[in-house]
């Protein structure tokens, strides 16, 4: 995409198409007026977005296919330009500093350390409705292989809990959720992300 093609008031969010929930992401940010979604895959493909969704999944596969595919680097400086970064379960996982166990090369983007399939196997995926400050109450959350924040730096924002254990949380431009928002109807989540987090 050509920069002179962008359109002033429309905001261009890219998502991970390396593994995942990529479609569903897609058609909720196609529900958000002035909104265009782009598949990304190739560093490349970062250059004129303002947001970028890293999509669940299984968080060691995506880190091995966000290095193969030469984005480590890439998505790192985009978010330190300060464009907006969602990441949802496994884009949780990628998004933090450390993890319980080390398991997985991680981005490195917000200050947190995060237990990977905190909330049990796929045997124990539930659903629940969260109050998210700044965003609104009764909102769907599904949950499925979740991670949780286990601890979080003074400069994270912790936004919900689930028993004690954090389940949403804000680092200025990086937004993460243990859940996943786009297999629900309710944007809310993705319209704060468009307008708070991609500016």
């Amino acid at each position: 995409m050509a920069k002179s093609s962008k359109i002033s008031n429309v905001k261009y969010i890219g998502v991970l198409n390396l593994q995942g929930a990529v479609s569903e992401h897609i058609s909720m940010l196609n529900s958000i007026d002035n909104v265009q979604s782009i598949l990304v895959q190739k560093p490349e493909q970062l250059a004129n977005l303002d947001g970028l969704i890293i999509p669940g999944g299984e968080s060691t596969t995506i880190s091995r296919l966000v290095k193969q595919n030469g984005l480590l680097t890439p998505i790192q400086q985009f978010a330190k330009q300060g464009k907006g970064i969602l990441g949802t379960c496994a884009g949780l996982v990628l998004c933090g500093k450390t993890t319980t166990h080390n398991e997985v090369e991680l981005l490195d983007l917000m200050d947190i350390c995060v237990e990977r399939n905190g909330f049990g196997r796929q045997i124990n995926s539930f659903e629940t409705m969260l109050e998210i400050p700044n965003i609104g109450e009764q909102i769907p959350a599904v949950f499925i292989r979740a991670p949780y924040i286990a601890k979080a730096g003074e400069q994270v924002n912790q936004l919900a809990f689930i028993d004690n254990h954090c389940v949403m949380a804000q680092q200025d431009n990086i937004l993460v959720c243990s859940f996943h928002p786009e297999l629900t109807a309710d944007n809310r989540i993705m319209r704060y992300f468009v307008e708070k987090c991609c500016n």
